[in-house]
């Protein structure tokens, strides 16, 4: 099969820029440094600080050059689905797909939680209320994506001004407030660098997780090379957003042991009610809520194009690669991430994160040994970007971050790791079911339309 057959002709194409592109990126990466409030207290504020500069390095700078690569030589809906597939055969290719797809469903969920849970800081609201507010957010958003990526992209963009100015201020209020050194302790008494450093590496895998979910939507993007240059504009841009509102935070405000992205404990709000004014902190906090709302919005986008396109290769059921004649959006594939949305938005951030990590971490594995296989098999192959490395340093690159999946896994904790085994075993038990039930590539895959 050639890298442009099998694009399905149903999808719309817009227009779509790097800005644009960027600003989903950055939605799907970061859209603030929310959730780094969970990482303060179990690793220590200065390790935590330490590991947001250096992970980067080892973790989702080579997963954002590798996505680069790939997603100029192979622009198709699917992204890292169709990567692995082509270069490792169907079985592989759907692991990929259903790792990170579910992956992304339970990610999702985990922005509308934390959306809900800041907006809780400053409005009390009971249970019943805490779940209309996410069925408002879920319903909305479901809106903008049936509508098409055009309408997400315009979302995704506001919605990271807003954040990134926010984040701004907080890092001018948090320097001109300096009063602690952020780097003390190193990591919390009691505890080991090794402990320290397991006990905050989920969190940071997470942090820096998603340069490869826009490549999901490449099929319906005029020009899918802007995706790899949006990338790589991406990358330092989410480091500063992560590094120096937490140096002002912590040097402002210290109480490291209280940091919490619960909207109870010490956090970024806490850095604006510096300067005294009330206002100011809602204001933050309505950034906050807007941060998380962004991501699941684009992540909404993004995850469901995944069971889409394992659906359009007869591997899921037909039912979601229905497109919508009017919008020309897989609404079907929508309506199921949000519904599941709903259904998991019960559950604490925390038991989210450790799910989603292991279940995208496996998905990263394989579109690494993917981009190798292409560096050996098809060296020639065109690449409108491609990592200015040789095989064997192009290898080396992609050693690291496989490692720290392991390290991840096999240090969370025994319920942590067999969770984590539990849902790599998913995988293969879902496409011995799938591929019979609806035979797989051997079979025409046929666009279904319907009235939207």
């Amino acid at each position: 099969m050639s890298f442009d057959e099998h694009q399905n002709p149903a999808i719309k194409v817009r227009k779509v820029g790097v800005a644009t592109v960027f600003f989903m990126i950055f939605c799907m990466s970061a859209a603030g440094a929310y959730g780094i409030e969970e990482m303060i207290p179990a690793s220590g504020p200065g390790l935590t600080i330490i590991m947001l500069i250096v992970l980067p390095f080892f973790w989702s700078i080579p997963l954002g050059l590798v996505s680069s690569e790939l997603g100029s030589a192979i622009p198709q809906e699917g992204g890292y689905y169709k990567w692995v597939q082509q270069a490792m055969g169907e079985f592989w290719g759907f692991q990929a797909g259903w790792w990170r797809t579910v992956s992304i469903y339970i990610d999702s969920t985990a922005y509308i939680v934390l959306a809900v849970s800041y907006f809780s800081s400053i409005v009390d609201l009971t249970g019943w209320q805490s779940y209309l507010a996410k069925v408002l957010i879920v319903a909305v958003l479901t809106y903008f994506n049936i509508r098409g990526i055009r309408d997400v992209g315009f979302v995704a963009s506001v919605l990271s001004i807003i954040v990134m100015l926010a984040f701004l201020m907080i890092t001018f209020i948090g320097f001109t407030h300096w009063n602690y050194n952020p780097f003390i302790p190193f990591i919390p008494p009691g505890q080991t660098l090794f402990q320290s450093i397991s006990e905050g590496i989920i969190i940071g895998m997470w942090m820096y997780a998603g340069y490869e979910s826009m490549s999901t939507m490449a099929g319906e993007i005029e020009n899918p090379q802007v995706i790899p240059k949006a990338t790589l504009i991406s990358v330092p841009a989410i480091i500063a957003v992560y590094v120096f509102p937490t140096l002002a935070g912590l040097g402002s405000i210290g109480r490291w042991q209280e940091w919490a992205a619960d909207g109870q404990g010490a956090s970024y709000a806490d850095v604006a009610n510096l300067t005294g004014s009330y206002i100011l902190m809602v204001v933050f906090i309505l950034a906050a809520v807007s941060s998380n709302v962004s991501m699941y919005n684009s992540y909404l986008a993004s995850g469901s194009r995944g069971f889409f396109a394992i659906a359009d290769d007869n591997l899921a059921p037909k039912i979601l690669k229905k497109i919508g004649k009017k919008h020309g959006t897989p609404y079907v594939a929508i309506l199921s991430m949000a519904i599941f949305n709903l259904f998991f938005s019960i559950f604490s951030f925390e038991q989210l994160v450790v799910l989603d990590v292991f279940m995208l971490s496996f998905s990263y594995v394989l579109i690494y040994i993917a981009a190798i296989v292409f560096r050996i098999k098809k060296p020639d192959m065109v690449r409108p970007f491609k990592v200015p490395l040789g095989t064997k340093g192009f290898v080396l690159m992609c050693i690291p971050p496989v490692l720290i999946v392991f390290y991840a896994l096999f240090t969370s904790g025994k319920g942590e790791m067999i969770g984590g085994i539990l849902g790599a075993l998913s995988g293969p038990v879902a496409y011995f079911i799938f591929k019979k039930k609806y035979g797989g590539l051997k079979k025409d895959t046929e666009v279904i339309l319907s009235e939207q």
